[in-house]
This record gives structure tokens, C-alpha cells and sequence, in this order.
């Protein structure tokens, strides 16, 4: 793969990414920024998409758009869905939907899909850089939503309907937008926190390890892809 894109919700979660590939080409596309290198061989488009599944589904398809990746992927942190995930753990989507929508809206309309799927080599890569920079990783279904989820009950509710690993707010609309454009996706998450009453605190204490711990193993994935 010679021109891969990452896509970020927040500035934390590229400041490192963009620190180490240094001086970019920043060209503005319907308000948004996107950041272009040249990095060991490859081409990587980067951008901050904002947060929430509209924002990050428009800077996919302008992404895609104007820059035609041959792959995508969604990188950052994300809330814990299941017990065996501990913060500053990965998750590494398999397939990723929403939360709040009846997948019904999905599956019996257009796209006709409701669980978008992650594509395997870009899994299989994730999980092997995890294992090198000798970081525990899951493979799991991510699930997004409109909310930041900090509720047992809420967390609780999510986790009896759809067994998820990991809550964010864009994995499902970035994994949608590659199913329509046929583009190989994958999210890469690591657990800032654990989604529950505590949730705000963990946030707060471990966001800048998890967007470090992330970024490097989004860039070494771009290496050896």
C-alpha cells in the first residue's frame, strides 16, 4: 500500500503522529485540513475529522475523494466494553456499527448493512505491530455513538445489546463511508478509560499515553503495510 490515510476525532489524537512525520503539505477541502508527507516510501494523508459520526463520515469521503487511499484508518482512543480490556490496552476492530440507531434503518434500506467489517490484513498488521511493541490487544466489534459514554447503566445496556469491546463516536461512521467506497478500513483504539462512572477522571489521566501509545503503533503499521 503506497497511500494510506489516517483519520483522527481530536488534535491529541494526531499530535503525535504529525510530530514524527514533521513539515506537511496542509491542503484545506471543504473545511478540512489535511496533512500530506512523504514518509519511508509511503504517502500518509492524516486529518482531524472533528468528533461524532457526521464530522468523521464527510472527512472520509472527501478523504477518499481527493486523495484515494488505499486504505484507511480510524486511529485513537476509545472507552472499554468488556471486562478482559484494561486501560492503555488496544482494541482492533473487526467490524464496527452505531449504538444508537436501529440497525434495522441500515439492514432494510440503503447500504443494506448494518455491521460494517474491518479488513483482515489490516487487522492481522495491527495486531502484529501490537505484539512487537509488546502491547496487549483485542480484536472486537467497536461500536460509535453521539454520546461519550462515562454511565454503568448506559455502559451496561450497550454491552447486554451488542457485546462490543470498545464505544468511540466515529469508528462506525468511518468504517461505513469505506463499505460504500469499497475502501479497505480498519480502527485502531486504545482504552482510555472504562466507559463507566469513572469514566471522565480515566479520560483525563490516561489520554495523552493512549494517543501516544496509539500513534506509534498507527505509524509502524504504515511502514510495514
Amino acid at each position: 500500500m503506497n497511500t494510506i490515510a489516517i483519520i483522527g476525532a481530536m488534535p491529541s489524537e494526531l499530535a503525535d503522529i504529525r510530530k514524527t512525520l514533521g513539515n506537511a503539505e496542509v491542503k484545506k477541502i471543504s473545511g478540512f485540513e489535511f496533512y500530506v508527507n512523504e514518509y519511508k516510501g509511503k504517502t500518509i494523508i492524516n486529518s482531524c475529522c472533528g468528533i461524532a459520526k457526521v464530522n468523521s463520515a464527510l472527512c472520509t469521503q472527501v478523504m477518499i475523494d481527493n486523495f484515494h487511499p488505499d486504505c484507511v484508518i480510524n486511529t485513537g482512543i476509545a472507552g472499554g466494553m468488556n471486562s478482559a480490556v484494561k486501560v492503555c490496552d488496544v482494541v482492533i476492530s473487526t467490524e464496527v456499527l452505531p449504538h444508537d440507531l436501529d440497525p434495522h434503518f441500515l439492514n432494510d434500506y440503503p447500504p443494506y448493512c448494518a455491521v460494517f467489517k474491518a479488513d483482515k490484513n489490516l487487522i492481522q498488521t495491527a495486531e502484529k505491530v501490537c505484539a512487537e511493541f509488546s502491547v496487549k490487544s483485542f480484536r472486537g466489534r467497536i461500536v460509535s455513538g453521539e454520546a461519550f459514554i462515562s454511565s454503568n447503566e448506559v455502559k451496561a445496556e450497550i454491552q447486554n445489546r451488542l457485546n462490543p469491546y470498545a464505544v468511540d463516536m466515529e469508528s462506525a461512521a468511518v468504517g461505513h463511508c469505506c463499505y460504500l467506497n469499497d475502501k479497505p478500513y480498519v480502527s485502531v483504539r486504545c482504552i482510555s478509560d472504562n466507559a463507566d462512572d469513572d469514566g471522565a477522571m480515566s479520560f483525563d489521566e490516561f489520554e495523552k499515553i493512549a494517543t501516544k501509545r496509539v500513534a506509534d503503533i498507527v505509524l509502524r503499521m504504515t511502514e510495514i503495510l
